[in-house]
C-alpha cells in the first residue's frame, strides 16, 4: 500500500467487481417506480446541501460508484469499524471530501462483514483508502496523514483524473454529516421533486429513475439539473447490460451506422474518454447527410446534456459541431 497515487496519467489494472454483483429483487407492484429509499450517486451537478459521502454504503451500489468515476473521481473507504486508524480514515477522508463539494465522492464499505469487497480491489486486509478514476483503482493510505500530505494527495489524485478526462462535479449524495460524524437525516440533500431520481438510483431502478427525472422535468421544464439527470439515466440504462467488445468490434466493422456509432460514444463518456466520443460523432455528422446526421447530431447534444454545458470539451465540441453542420 502506498500513500500516494501514481503520477503519471495512465493508469494501470482495474477493479474486478463482478463478484459483488446482487441480483435485484423482483418489482414489487405495490411500489412504484422511484418509491423513495436511500440517496445515491449518478446525479448531475447542481443539487443543494448534503454530503459527498456514503457512510456505511452497501455493496450492491459499487458498481454504481464505479460508473461514476467516469465523472468524478471515487474514493472507497474500505472500512474497519471499531479499529482506531480506520475510524481517524474515516474521520479525515470525510472532512476532506465534503470540503471538495462534488468534485470526488467517498463511500465507506464495511470489509469486516463484507470482506470480498477487499479482494475485489486486491487486499488481503483494511482499513485502506483506495481511489478508482474513469474505472481503474489508485491506491491512496491505509493510515491517517497530516493534513499537508492529505492535500498533496488529493491534488495529485486530481490531476490523474484530470489528465484521464474526469474532471466533472456532482451534486450530494447523502444528507449532511452531523459533527461527529454521523449523517443527519434531517437535514434534505437535493429539492423534493429530485428525491424520487435518487431513490430510484439508489435502489438500482434505473427505468425508476429515468421516470423520476422526466416527471421533474415535466413540472419544471426549465429545471438544468433534472435535464442533465434524465440523460445521465438514459445513458446508465442504455449502456447497462452492453458487452463493450462488441459494441467496439461493431463500430469498427460499421462506420456507416449510425447506431453502432452512437452506442460507442456511449461507452467512452462512462469510462471518460469524452472526447473521442464527441469526435467520433462530428466526424459521423460531417461524413453523412440526411436522417442519419440528425440522428448522430441529437444524439451527441444529448452526451452534452449528461456532461455538462460548462465544460470546456463540450464547448470545444459544440464548435466542431456547428462547423460540420454548416
Amino acid at each position: 500500500m502506498t500513500t500516494q497515487p501514481p503520477s503519471a496519467p495512465s493508469l494501470r489494472g482495474a477493479v474486478d467487481l463482478s463478484a459483488l454483483r446482487t441480483p435485484q429483487p423482483a418489482a414489487d407492484p405495490a411500489v412504484p417506480a422511484g418509491a423513495p429509499a436511500s440517496n445515491a450517486p449518478g446525479a448531475p451537478h447542481g443539487a443543494e446541501g448534503g454530503s459527498w459521502v456514503i457512510l456505511d454504503a452497501d455493496p450492491s451500489l459499487l458498481q454504481q460508484l464505479v460508473q461514476l468515476s467516469a465523472q468524478v473521481p471515487v474514493l472507497f473507504h474500505l472500512h474497519v469499524p471499531g479499529d482506531e486508524v480506520s475510524e481517524a480514515l474515516s474521520t479525515q477522508f470525510a472532512e476532506a471530501v465534503d470540503a471538495q463539494a462534488g468534485r470526488l465522492v467517498m463511500a465507506r464499505l464495511d470489509v469486516a462483514a463484507e470482506p470480498q469487497v477487499l479482494a475485489a480491489f486486491g487486499l488481503g486486509a483494511g482499513p485502506a483508502v483506495v481511489a478508482v478514476v474513469a474505472g481503474q483503482p489508485v491506491p491512496l493510505v491505509n493510515q491517517e496523514v497530516p493534513a499537508e500530505t492529505l492535500d498533496r494527495l488529493l491534488g495529485e489524485l486530481f490531476e490523474v483524473a484530470r489528465q484521464n478526462g474526469v474532471a466533472g462535479q456532482v451534486p450530494a449524495v447523502a444528507p449532511a454529516r452531523a459533527a461527529g460524524g454521523d449523517a443527519a437525516p434531517a437535514a434534505p440533500t437535493v429539492p423534493a421533486r429530485h428525491r424520487p431520481a435518487h431513490d430510484a438510483l439508489a435502489a438500482g431502478d434505473l427505468p425508476g429513475a429515468v421516470a423520476a427525472w422526466q416527471a421533474a422535468l415535466d413540472e419544471s421544464p426549465a429545471d438544468d439539473v433534472a435535464r442533465q439527470g434524465l440523460a445521465a439515466a438514459q445513458l446508465m440504462l442504455r449502456t447497462q447490460d452492453a458487452d463493450a467488445a462488441a459494441v467496439r468490434t461493431a463500430a469498427a466493422e460499421a462506420p456507416d451506422d449510425v447506431a453502432a456509432q452512437t452506442a460507442v460514444a456511449d461507452l467512452d463518456v462512462l469510462g471518460g474518454h469524452v472526447e473521442d466520443a464527441f469526435a467520433r460523432l462530428v466526424r459521423f455528422v460531417a461524413a453523412h447527410p440526411g436522417e442519419d446526421r440528425d440522428a448522430a447530431r441529437a444524439h451527441l447534444v444529448e452526451l452534452y446534456t449528461v456532461v455538462g454545458g460548462d465544460d470546456p470539451r463540450v464547448q470545444a465540441s459544440r464548435r466542431k459541431l456547428a462547423a460540420a453542420l454548416f
